[in-house]
């Protein structure tokens, strides 16, 4: 490891201790963020896969009794049954902060034009109909908290990636360089005291013999 260009003087010896004191304080920090952040990455995939599972499924559903109704309803009877609806939904979003990360927060209003949540007459339409419309409405809250969760995952990953490039650089590269550092100067200030004990020795060694 390259030791850092300073002066070799007490006073550099003081300030790059510190510097490693705040370095390792920093590095045992960003160890347990980066270690906390990666437990809830872990829970948010895990909730991820149980949600994605859910959406499919009931989406595939709702795929499969849509197509149902097709075969026994007309095309144009289809669309005039769903061509307006009588719910609308808004959304909104916020943030909530994990790790020092601002992930987003979805919420949603589903307003009503009517209290049937069917934007049809029962005559002319088919039960399948019935209950891909109904299995849509239902699988909507899922399908925003997968969403929310996902990109939450996304930019907590990022994030973690981050600290660990932090990390690293604080445990190979800046606190060696630092040790490396402080025990260079050590030693030339242990050296510069031995030469000037050396230097008073013989000084004192010549002014004795004179005195002799």
């Amino acid at each position: 490891m390259a030791v850092m260009r300073v002066n070799p003087t007490r006073m550099e010896l003081s300030r790059l201790k510190k510097r490693l004191t705040v370095a390792v304080r920093g590095h045992k920090l960003l160890k347990d963020k980066r270690d906390e952040m990666m437990r809830r990455f872990i829970d948010l995939i895990r909730r991820n896969k149980d949600l994605r599972e859910q959406v499919e499924e009931e989406l595939t559903q709702a795929l499969g009794d849509f197509v149902l109704a097709r075969a026994v309803m007309s095309n144009q009877m289809l669309e005039q049954a769903i061509m307006v609806p009588t719910r609308r939904v808004e959304l909104s979003l916020s943030k909530r902060n994990v790790m020092s990360v601002d992930v987003p927060v979805i919420g949603f209003d589903v307003k009503s034009e009517t209290s049937s949540a069917y934007p049809y007459g029962f005559a002319a339409t088919s039960a399948e109909l019935d209950n891909a419309i109904i299995t849509l409405g239902n699988v909507l809250p899922r399908l925003l908290e997968l969403a929310e969760v996902e990109k939450a995952a996304q930019m907590l990953s990022d994030e973690i990636e981050k600290t660990r490039r932090r990390v690293n650089a604080l445990e190979y590269v800046m606190i060696p360089q630092l040790q490396e550092t402080i025990r260079y100067i050590s030693m030339k200030l242990d050296e510069n005291d031995r030469s000037s004990r050396t230097r008073l020795m013989k000084v004192k060694d010549m002014l004795a013999q004179r005195e002799a």
